[in-house]
């Protein structure tokens, strides 16, 4: 959520922001105006009040002296009882339209993010590690695992429909080998606390994050319960300081989980339906950051080159990413991508996305900092370090031999014993 404050002084800045993203910009004026108008009712309602106060004093003097008067003043103070309520019913109104609007807007731009209305438009950091040259043809993750025996696609659709799948034997042990591996790495090198968490979520937790409400449709819902399969562990862990006033000293927190996360992928039909890329669920390794505002920009970076070690752990090519204004998601100020180099599909995939939010869902989710000069909104981090599905595909593709078989990388060989 943005700052109220920050829109009534620089509305340009907000449409600056909108356009940067692609978004219309009309409804800024309709935001501004009901902002001014919340204002206005509220100034209004407690002029009211203050009158009302006098005049009920004076009543209580008058029932001594003029009860004829008194009586007069008693209808005054009903009739502007009556207007306050009137009015308290119409700020509620305008508040909860300013709300909407609000709760629907996405983040400011970082300075640093580039212009531009696609992913055409990204920018291309850095490289690391070369691409495997293969003297023989290489195949798809999918075709490596079905050959093998350690992916079931049949499988997956008959217990749950499209775009489920099961792993059996070695990519059992592959899955769970990567997730140890990463957890060590993030909680051993890193600093980060380890938290398991529930995969449901009330929708408070989803509103907190960006999910909800504009997003709602991509989600999983349990309606009955008011809950929702968590998309990645970045929900709860936020979350786990939901409504909370931090002690300055306890920033930065850093905290991590592994978990299943679920999304509909609506709107993706036709694209990466087979193998693994763009699956209902599948696990990841999460990576949060709380901090200080003024801590966040080299949070941000240090997050990046958090995820990075699980690559150049793996000894996998990859390259570092800075998303456009119209590639950025909504929840988040900058965002960089990892993609390794699938030789497979022969191109570069998201394997990560390592994003700086500011204070928006500190603001939806009241995390603020004490500090000696009062409390302050803490800035929210987030990362994938990593999606295991995806470096599963890396790992089959990268390492794959001409017979079809795969080399486990040797970093991953003690988690299988």
């Amino acid at each position: 959520m943005l700052d109220i404050r920050k829109i009534e002084e620089n509305p340009q800045e907000l449409k600056d922001t909108l356009k940067k993203r692609q978004q219309d910009d009309s409804i800024v004026e309709e935001l501004v105006s009901l902002i001014k108008e919340s204002k206005a009712i509220q100034t209004k309602v407690e002029e009211l009040r203050a009158i009302r106060n006098k005049e009920s004093k004076e009543i209580g003097k008058l029932i001594q002296t003029n009860k004829e008067l008194a009586e007069a003043k008693k209808e005054e103070v009903r009739k502007i009882g009556d207007e306050i309520q009137l009015l308290e019913k119409k700020l509620d109104f305008t508040r909860e339209k300013q709300e909407e609007i609000l709760l629907s807007l996405p983040n400011w731009l970082d300075p640093e993010v580039p212009i531009g209305e696609d992913e055409t438009k990204n920018v291309v950091i850095k490289q690391v590690g070369e691409i495997p040259q293969f003297d023989f043809e290489v195949l798809p993750h999918y075709e490596i695992g079905e050959r093998l025996g350690i992916i079931d696609f049949e499988k997956g659709v008959k217990l749950a429909g499209s775009r489920f799948y099961i792993y059996r034997g070695l990519g059992s042990k592959l899955e769970r080998a990567l997730m140890n591996f990463m957890l060590d790495i993030h909680t051993k090198r890193n600093g980060y606390e380890e938290v398991w968490v529930p995969v449901l979520i009330n929708d408070q937790g989803m509103v907190t994050t960006g999910q909800y409400p504009k997003f709602k449709g991509e989600y999983y819902q349990l309606e009955r319960d008011g809950l929702s399969l968590i998309p990645t562990a970045e929900v709860p862990l936020v979350n786990l300081f939901y409504d909370e006033i931090l002690k300055e000293e306890e920033v930065p927190i850093r905290v991590t989980a592994a978990s299943s996360c679920f999304r509909r992928e609506a709107g993706a039909a036709g694209k990466d339906t087979r193998g693994l890329i763009r699956v209902h669920q599948f696990q990841k390794v999460e990576l949060v950051q709380i901090t200080h505002p003024e801590a966040s920009k080299n949070a941000h970076k240090e997050m990046l080159s958090h995820a990075e070690m699980i690559l150049q752990e793996l000894k996998l090519p990859y390259r570092v990413i800075l998303l456009c204004s119209g590639d950025i998601g909504a929840t988040a100020t900058k965002t960089y991508d990892l993609e390794v180099w699938i030789p497979g599909l022969k191109r570069w995939l998201e394997i990560s996305s390592v994003s700086n939010c500011w204070d928006y869902q500190a603001r939806r989710g009241k995390i603020r900092i004490k500090t000696a000069k009062g409390n302050i909104y803490a800035h929210t981090l987030n990362g994938s370090g990593l999606a295991i599905g995806r470096t599963l595909v890396a790992i089959l593709e990268n390492y794959q031999n001409a017979d079809g078989t795969f080399n486990i990388p040797e970093v991953l060989k003690k988690y299988l014993e």
